[in-house]
């Protein structure tokens, strides 16, 4: 078996998401299939690249000698294709977004200001996907939230630049719900309920895990995706952390966490000295949607936010 490129990306999947199954989403692969392809790997090169755990992988000292050759390689050939598609085409500007209401805005905003630039958008869950894809070459801009004490793994030579430094997460339950009835809900209102987060997302389990028990609470987790999690919250099986500016349902109430235990930090990461413009875009589009949303913008106001003046 002849090593190529998408098997040195699989390898550096692996070592960055710590698990192969969160590596194989990444990847849009099964589970299963990496793992056979990993022993494929493994047999190629005649060593044990990762030790599987059973919490996840970490690569051996033989696994991060070759990790230490492969990701450069792959940081060439990224910058490479990157550069070759820019001269084809002519310019184009690539977008990298985890979930936000602010995307329709800021593409609009964009689209006005470099009406000749192809704009491209790639959305995923992973922020640290996402930032080593801007650090490959295969993104040009990154916007991502990062949970509270849980911070993303930056590669070397981003600038990145804050957002909002603390981002509140609220809560969404049931309208029929009895804390719904509150402007704001305490934690200690939600003690039996079950909550519903996504572990695919950088930090959430943990930082949702942290939070409870700070707070004296050890209710049952369901994992699943956000989109799925929907009807069960509707039907009341669940409560789960939503963003702040999480549009209004006559189907599900919205509501603010008394003390705001729970938050993130919304950052835009680019390549050094490109694209400027993009956070000023992004900033007035976060801006508009914010004060759309009147439970957010009554926090903000508390708050006294610096997001409340124009640019």
């Amino acid at each position: 078996m002849e090593l190529e490129v998408r098997h040195l990306r699989a390898l550096c999947a692996i070592a960055d998401a710590g698990s192969l199954h969160k590596a194989a989403r990444q990847l849009g692969v099964s589970q299963p299939s990496l793992t056979t392809q990993l022993r494929r790997i493994e047999r190629a090169l005649e060593g044990e690249l990762f030790l599987r755990e059973r919490t996840g992988c970490r690569p051996t000292p033989f696994g991060r000698t070759v990790l230490g050759r492969a990701r450069p390689l792959l940081a060439e050939m990224d910058a490479l294709v990157a550069e070759a598609r820019a001269q084809a085409h002519g310019p184009r500007l690539r977008i990298g977004s985890t979930a936000s209401r602010a995307l329709p805005g800021w593409l609009r905003r964009l689209h006005r200001r470099l009406p000749d630039t192809e704009t491209t958008l790639v959305v995923d869950v992973s922020g640290n996907a996402l930032l080593r894809m801007v650090a490959a070459g295969q993104l040009d801009v990154a916007f991502v939230h990062e949970v509270e004490g849980f911070p993303l793994r930056v590669p070397e030579g981003l600038q990145v630049r804050v957002l909002m430094e603390r981002e509140p997460q609220f809560v969404s339950m049931s309208p029929d719900h009895p804390a719904a009835r509150n402007d704001v809900v305490h934690l200690r209102e939600l003690a039996d309920d079950r909550w519903m987060v996504d572990p695919s997302v950088d930090g959430e389990w943990d930082g949702l895990r942290r939070v409870l028990a700070e707070a004296g609470l050890d209710p049952p987790l369901l994992h699943a995706d956000y989109h799925t999690a929907a009807s069960l919250i509707v039907s009341g099986e669940a409560v789960a952390p939503c963003q702040p500016t999480s549009g209004a349902r006559e189907d599900m109430a919205i509501r603010p966490l008394h003390g705001d235990p729970l938050a993130v930090r919304l950052l835009l990461a680019t390549r050094p000295g490109s694209h400027a413009e993009a956070y000023a875009d992004l900033r007035e589009a976060y801006r508009e949607v914010a004060l759309s949303t009147p439970s957010y913008r009554a926090w903000l106001r508390r708050a006294g936010s610096p997001l409340l003046e124009s640019a």
